[in-house]
């Protein structure tokens, strides 16, 4: 069933997801990644283990990284949801995802969508992290090709060019 912008009925779960109103008239147990992808097209976030573990899903909930493959949509109702592709805004990308292009940080790119957001919430929490908080933080998010040195690189590069433009990546990351 397709997400409506209408007030809530009984048994409607409604949430903000990238800065816009949607309500669901699903059971609350179903995983928010199944709405994200099927329902509204977000498909940022990749179904990978769909354990909670691999980070491929991770989306930000409240500004901070959560597992949309295990989050049940009850667990997000009235909150904001942040995913890969609310972070942009005209007429460019969100530093972070710039950074992660300007560092060649991909080859399939399947983690990519975890990784950028888990350091969007890092740097919002701190914007000039060590490098043995950033492995920390990003340790959850699993990269099977092996580009660990260019994410590393990319993060360093997106804590400069947020330290740059003044952005620390209030409200979930996003730009104004």
């Amino acid at each position: 069933m397709a997400p409506t912008s209408t007030a809530p009925e009984s048994g409607t779960i409604t949430l903000e997801v990238n800065g816009t109103a949607v309500a669901f008239a699903r059971p609350g147990t179903v995983a928010l990644l199944d709405l994200l992808r099927n329902d509204l097209g977000l498909n940022g976030a990749k179904y990978g283990c769909g354990l909670g573990q691999c980070g491929a899903c991770t989306v930000l909930v409240d500004g901070v990284p959560a597992r949309a493959c295990i989050l049940p949509l009850a667990v997000a109702r009235g909150r904001r949801v942040t995913t890969l592709e609310g972070l942009a805004s005209a007429p460019g990308l969100h530093p972070v995802q710039q950074a992660f292009v300007d560092a060649q940080a991909a080859q399939c790119g399947y983690c990519l969508n975890g990784m950028i957001l888990t350091t969007v919430a890092l740097l919002a929490r701190n914007p000039s992290p060590g490098e043995a908080e950033i492995r920390r933080e990003l340790s959850g998010n699993l990269c099977r090709c092996g580009t660990h040195v260019e994410i590393l690189k990319a993060v360093r590069r997106a804590a400069e060019l947020m330290g740059s433009s003044g952005d620390a990546g209030a409200d979930a990351g996003r730009r104004p």
